[in-house]
């Protein structure tokens, strides 16, 4: 894209539609003209009353406790120096959109035309009332180190220059990482700084804290090294002045240093200098749009090197958003009165951990990376980690109670990580329990079509967590082929030839032809089938040599269900097998079925079909409230899909009184319960939304979830195979390997459940045995 076609675009995506990034929004209803005298006048002046007699019930009648003021006079806006206030307001736009989309805080932006440092902070301080937090922004040094000091001293809420501190946060957890892989100490590093502005201060002070040591900093500015023979420096940067005379110039500074910190100006470090560094060197060259020296000519002329910038087109970008959303949110859910030296080295570890960390696929995905894992192209986390709102934010909230600045404590941290999850809209809870249960035991599962990357991805992202013990079947050099491009993590895991497997091949092929027999298979067609790894993987958990299957990626359903069905079965008493999606939305998971088998049942059928659906989501330990639906709401409309459904839930009623179920009903009034309620009083469903719904055929199931799941943003787990007598689960054509991971760890899950209701079944006949 041409650099005219980018301006035009970033000045349309500003103009268009409402000018800005960012509004208003209210969080409180205001329909109704109660509403409106509830959020006003008079109802306003109950909450007032209360504040007055006790301030700090601002935090709980107010958005004080979520609102951050991002504050800036311009003087230092990015890369485009002193450009006033109006013309930073698109960037403090920019900051409170960041805010927002990675950790949930309100922000209104503040843009101040004063250069005078008693002025800003008079009008900083005076607006304490309003602000949980000050986010300090583009100020130019060195007064935005007296604003900063002063207001830290005069305020009683957290207050930080992210400029600073942002920055030193994430070039810290930078640091240890790289050295870490270098095989290099932080004590004995060589360090050469280029830059002397806010940033650069800030990264030197932090890194002594971690144990750098100031003999062996060497600091430049625009005016040279950085030494006690200066008479032009403030007192902030001579308590980093060098007493070393023998050095005058960068290149001189850079033969034999370990690390290279860089926040100048584009292309001063040469490639010679570069190689003049001491063995495995670390260069963080960070200046902004174009590095101290390009990320190609560093990497090209040191093959040991370890490269980070602060552009996202290269590996190790140092981007303030691993920190400041975080940093923030911590602090304001412990309602600190400032961020100290504890909370931020508590995020510096923090960040520096994570990266560690195996990283979720979705992130690999977006970074169109394969298996993005700790190492000098990845020494700290993407920006996109969702990991990092729960890492960091409670690292931080920590350090504040530990280091007595904390006003609210937080005793409950796993309550407190499942309330940032849902914050971000990801609040997949029951997936993060099923898969705790499923770590608890993890069992055999079988991937039938392992010469597949995701497969494999998704193979290697459950051995690691321990949810499952995968098989791989297919050819053994294809897969193994495969393991080796992407650099999967996947030895000791069992790799099965079924081709080169006769003995298993023949066994299976007999018990398929002893159960086919006289439905038309012959045991030459039986063995011809086993060829088919759906067809021999199925096999493999019906001996017990594995628990569960895999299956479906790249062939269609009923390729995979034919060999389950045959090889397996169905559930004693079970006389149909169906498919049910678990769609994870905002307001908690939602069964949808049938999705995927049964074409258009009948009413005897949608009760065995609401039945199945019953004793299914009780495994995941909810109790079902299931509503079958129509587009008729209880006798209001006739026709065959009404009668269906009224016949389906009078049956059920009748026989199944301990099943919560209810409808005929539309969509609409089974999730709404207020409408239901409204409308229709009577309805066993009136008092709490439907969390299971049963369509009336397979083409209204279907259309809804890929609905909900476009257009809703809800999240798709299926299809659960519901029925089979083993566990067999289908994904579903192109899943991606989060899915493919969610589908191993149901399985895992229905193994255990089996298992337990085997044993429960054995132990009570056990029991009538001694009894009688």
């Amino acid at each position: 894209m041409s650099k005219t076609n980018r301006k035009q675009d970033a000045l349309d995506y500003h103009s268009q539609g409402r000018p800005g990034k960012i509004e208003v929004v209210p969080s409180k209803p205001t329909n109704s003209q109660r509403d409106l005298a509830l959020a006003y006048s008079p109802g306003v002046a109950e909450p007032c009353l209360e504040i007055h007699k006790n301030p700090d019930d601002v935090y709980k009648y107010t958005a004080k406790g979520n609102l951050v003021a991002v504050i800036s006079n311009g003087t230092a806006v990015l890369g485009l120096g002193d450009i006033g206030p109006a013309a930073s307001k698109p960037v403090m736009e920019g900051k409170g959109l960041l805010f927002k989309i990675f950790a949930d805080i309100d922000v209104f932006d503040l843009e101040l035309k004063t250069e005078s440092v008693d002025e800003f902070v008079n009008v900083v301080k005076a607006l304490e009332p309003t602000f949980g937090g000050v986010n300090l922004e583009d100020i130019a040094a060195p007064m935005c180190f007296e604003i900063e000091r002063r207001l830290k001293e005069e305020m009683n809420i957290p207050v930080m220059h992210d400029d600073q501190h942002g920055t030193a946060i994430i070039t810290s957890a930078a640091l240890i990482n790289a050295c870490e892989l270098q095989g290099k100490k932080l004590d004995k590093i060589k360090l050469v700084v280029s830059g002397a502005g806010a940033a650069a201060v800030s990264c030197i002070k932090l890194y002594l804290k971690l144990g750098v040591k100031k003999e062996n900093m060497l600091v430049f500015d625009k005016d040279g090294i950085v030494n006690t023979d200066r008479t032009d420096l403030d007192p902030i940067r001579m308590d980093f002045a060098t007493t070393r005379k023998d050095i005058t110039t960068t290149a001189q500074a850079m033969k034999g240093a370990d690390v290279f910190l860089g926040l100048s100006a584009a292309n001063i470090v040469s490639a010679e200098m570069v190689q003049s560094m001491a063995k495995n060197p670390i260069v963080f060259a960070l200046a902004n749009p174009n590095p101290e020296i390009a990320y190609d000519v560093a990497i090209n002329c040191r093959k040991d090197i370890i490269m980070a910038t602060g552009r996202s087109d290269f590996p190790n970008q140092v981007n303030n958003v691993l920190g400041f959303p975080y940093i923030f949110r911590g602090a304001l859910d412990v309602r600190a009165t400032s961020i100290n030296e504890e909370m931020k080295i508590a995020a510096v570890k923090a960040i520096a951990e994570l990266t560690k960390l195996p990283v979720p696929e979705i992130v690999n995905l977006a970074y169109n990376a394969k298996n993005l894992k700790f190492g000098k192209n990845y020494i700290i986390p993407k920006p996109i980690d969702s990991r990092l709102i729960t890492t960091v934010s409670t690292a931080v909230a920590k350090a504040a109670m530990e280091s007595g600045v904390a006003r609210k404590q937080i005793t409950d941290w796993n309550a407190y990580q499942e309330e940032l999850q849902v914050r971000l809209g990801a609040d997949d809870k029951i997936m993060r329990n099923i898969a705790s249960k499923a770590k608890s035991d993890p069992k055999r599962v079988v991937f039938a079509e392992a010469d597949n990357y995701k497969i494999l991805k998704a193979a290697q992202i459950v051995k690691d967590d321990n949810i499952a013990i995968p098989i791989l079947l297919g050819n053994k050099e294809a897969i193994q082929a495969i393991i080796e491009e992407n650099a999967l993590e996947l030895e000791g895991v069992e790799i099965i030839d079924p081709l080169l497997e006769p003995a298993r091949l023949n066994k299976y092929a007999e018990s398929l032809f002893q159960k086919r027999q006289r439905k038309g298979v012959t045991l030459y067609e039986a063995s011809k089938l086993m060829r088919d790894r759906n067809y021999f993987g199925a096999s493999m958990v019906e001996f017990g040599e594995a628990d569960a299957m895999i299956s479906g990626l790249t062939k269609n359903y009923a390729a995979i269900v034919k060999p389950a069905l045959q090889v397996i079965g169905t559930e004693a008493g079970i006389n149909r097998v169906a498919g049910m999606y678990m769609m994870m939305t905002k307001k908690g998971p939602v069964f949808f079925g049938d999705t995927t088998v049964n074409v258009d049942p009948t009413v005897d059928e949608l009760v065995d079909l609401t039945l199945l659906m019953d004793s299914s989501v009780r495994k995941f330990n909810i109790n079902p409230r299931i509503a079958v639906l129509s587009y008729s709401n209880f006798g209001s409309n006739d026709g065959f899909i009404p009668d269906k459904t009224r016949q389906a839930v009078k049956i059920l009623h009748e026989q199944h009184p301990h099943v919560l179920v209810d409808g005929e009903m539309q969509g609409n009034f089974a999730i709404n319960n207020e409408l239901l309620k409204d409308n229709f009083p009577f309805s066993r469903l009136a008092d709490a939304p439907a969390n299971t719904l049963v369509f009336p055929n397979l083409e209204s199931g279907n259309i809804a979830y890929k609905l909900l799941q476009e257009l809703g943003g809800a999240e798709a787990v299926g299809p659960i195979l519901l029925g089979m007598k083993k566990p067999v689960h289908i994904v579903q054509l192109g899943s991606s390997v989060r899915e493919i991971v969610n589908m191993v760890t149901i399985a895992v899950l229905d193994v255990q459940v089996k298992e337990k209701e085997a044993g429960e079944k054995k132990t009570g006949i056990l029991k009538r045995t001694v009894k009688k």
